[in-house]
């Protein structure tokens, strides 16, 4: 029933004019900016420690731009409940794709690295833009609250996109595989990995961070093209992105070489607009001083105890 009502209240609000629901962006915009401060703290030093070449004041327009952005981004969401194909179409503009047709055509799938950068939500509309010989997907992450995974469920699969859990996705893939059919799956590869699961690090805007890499094993095992996309904002409400090929032959591409092209990418399509990053995710959380208190070079593991406990045992 909760989720019926909250269903119910987000698809009346979405009937509502884009240009109806940026004034109620712009109304959030002063709560959350101004009254609540949303993660502001985090936001303004993930800025400072990515942009020390900027002036203090170059970064807080970054910084309320960013909170601008967010908010649409909010809005827009609730607005692909409704939104028709035509208007989604004319709203997100996407690129490249005759070279992922081709190839689709070719008979090879293809793995599309992108990054929580734009509307990744109105990215799911992939498939009113490639050949209905493919089946579009991208890698699921649950959300705690159940009624939200479900609307989000909803949302990122109206248009035909498949929404894969991340603990299937080889198995999917091979069963499509099976099928004859091949897949363009989208990755969000700036997530912040768990401990236990750092085997490689980057430089990323200014930061020595621990990346994800089951992206790239996982592109070179199956030997799909690999692809960056690149979005853009064109202006309010008005988005591009381009299909930028890296490799059709990942695994001829030496270790890590795939997974720095990507974070070199993203950073490059940061650095042309920071507004429209997800600033408020604290991705650095994780140092490497710290994973080497955690990692035992007997065992070759990282210890996932309180570090309290850990500097304790060692001394420290």
């Amino acid at each position: 029933m909760l989720y019926y009502l909250i269903y119910g209240l987000c698809y009346t609000v979405s009937l509502l004019p884009l240009r109806v629901l940026y004034l109620l962006s712009d109304f959030f915009f002063l709560i959350v900016f101004h009254l609540v401060k949303y993660r502001r703290k985090l936001v303004a030093k993930h800025l400072a420690d990515s942009f020390p070449e900027k002036t203090e004041a170059e970064r807080q327009c970054i910084e309320r731009d960013f909170y601008h952005w967010f908010c649409d981004y909010l809005v827009e969401s609730i607005k692909l409940i409704s939104m028709s194909e035509r208007q989604m179409k004319r709203r997100l503009v996407f690129k490249g794709t005759d070279v992922v047709d081709q190839v689709v055509g070719e008979g090879q799938s293809c793995a599309v690295y992108l990054g929580h950068y734009g509307n990744w939500e109105w990215v799911t509309s992939l498939p009113l833009w490639v050949t209905p010989k493919a089946q579009c997907g991208q890698i699921y992450h649950a959300i705690e609250n159940p009624q939200f995974d479900r609307l989000f469920l909803r949302l990122r699969q109206r248009f035909g996109a498949v929404c894969i859990p991340m603990a299937e996705t080889l198995r999917r893939i091979i069963k499509y595989r099976q099928e004859g059919r091949p897949v363009v799956i989208g990755y969000i590869g700036d997530q912040v990995p768990f401990w236990n699961n750092i085997h490689h690090w980057c430089q990323f805007l200014n930061h020595d961070t621990p990346v994800l890499t089951g992206t790239e094993r996982l592109t070179r095992q199956t030997g799909h093209a690999a692809f960056y996309m690149d979005v853009r904002r064109i202006r309010r409400g008005y988005y591009e992105a381009e299909f930028q090929l890296i490799s059709r032959e990942p695994k001829k591409m030496a270790e890590y070489e795939l997974t720095d092209e990507y974070f070199r990418r993203l950073e490059a399509s940061i650095r042309r607009d920071p507004a429209c990053y997800l600033w408020t995710h604290n991705r650095w959380k994780r140092t490497r001083e710290e994973f080497n208190l955690r990692y035992d070079e007997a065992t070759g593991r990282v210890s996932l105890e309180p570090l309290e406990k850990i500097k304790k045992e060692k001394g420290l």
